[in-house]
């Protein structure tokens, strides 16, 4: 796939609350995740990015639960989340929470993502839909040196494209917080107009949350080019026996 060169120099988040309402979004996404996190099995859980880190996964029955970032907090190993220290196939399930926007080649961090997890791994994503007041703002003067502006924001659909070439399932498409996100504005002031557009522009939450899994490939069974004969039975060989003994019989009285 052709790299999407999302990330060009600007600041980078390294906490909840670079973002404008960044506590906000934190707790919002977490709601979003509660329902899922128990339905994830498994050994080992991988949250990429700081941002990822720092959600609360407290109701995964997963137990050991590593986040990994070139730096922040809430570090466990130190790397970059688009080149993973990880054996094929050894992860059970993947979160990446605002991470895609901010790099350089989100496809190459979901293609490292799809080569951890094992057959029927989860992968959970979340960012920032362009198609919302939060993505219009984008076009006001200076917003692109600004959180969450500085980086590129993409499409749930383009996304669910890039998993659904890697090979996930997508099992569900969510959106939420119907608000502009702006920095000084009042979150409770526009509660009424946050509720009409949950109920009449659902498509256009700020902010978007994809789960996906990874697809088992079937085994194709080869069959021999050969086919083997089959044994004779005790009814064939009786009846082989009695067709020569009357062979036997007319051949002598001729």
């Amino acid at each position: 796939m052709k790299p999407a060169l999302s990330f060009l120099q600007g600041p980078k988040p390294l906490d909840w609350r670079d973002f404008p309402h960044g506590d906000y979004i934190r707790c919002d996404i977490e709601r979003k995740m509660a329902p899922w996190l128990p339905r994830m099995f498994g050994y080992h859980m991988l949250k990429l990015g700081s941002l990822s880190g720092q959600l609360d996964t407290s109701k995964s029955p997963i137990k050991h639960q590593v986040c990994v970032a070139p730096f922040g907090k809430h570090v466990g190993v130190y790397a970059e989340i688009d080149e993973l220290p990880f054996a094929e196939n050894s992860v059970d399930a993947c979160i990446l929470s605002q991470c895609l926007e901010y790099h350089s080649d989100p496809h190459h961090i979901l293609r490292e993502a799809h080569r951890t997890l094992i057959p029927g791994g989860y992968i959970l994503i979340s960012g920032f839909n362009p198609f919302s007041l939060t993505g219009l703002a984008h076009l006001l003067p200076f917003s692109s040196q600004k959180l969450p502006w500085s980086g590129r924001f993409f499409t749930p659909a383009r996304v669910k494209d890039w998993l659904d070439l890697l090979g996930f399932e997508i099992i569900a498409d969510e959106r939420f917080i119907h608000s502009s996100l702006a920095r000084g504005s009042r979150l409770s002031r526009f509660a009424p107009w946050r509720r009409f557009c949950k109920h009449y522009l659902r498509p256009m939450g700020s902010v978007y949350m994809l789960v996906a899994r990874k697809r088992v490939t079937p085994l194709t069974p080869i069959k021999p080019k050969w086919h083997a004969r089959a044994r004779p039975t005790f009814a064939q060989v009786k009846n082989a026996g009695l067709r020569q003994t009357c062979d036997h019989k007319c051949e002598s009285h001729d």
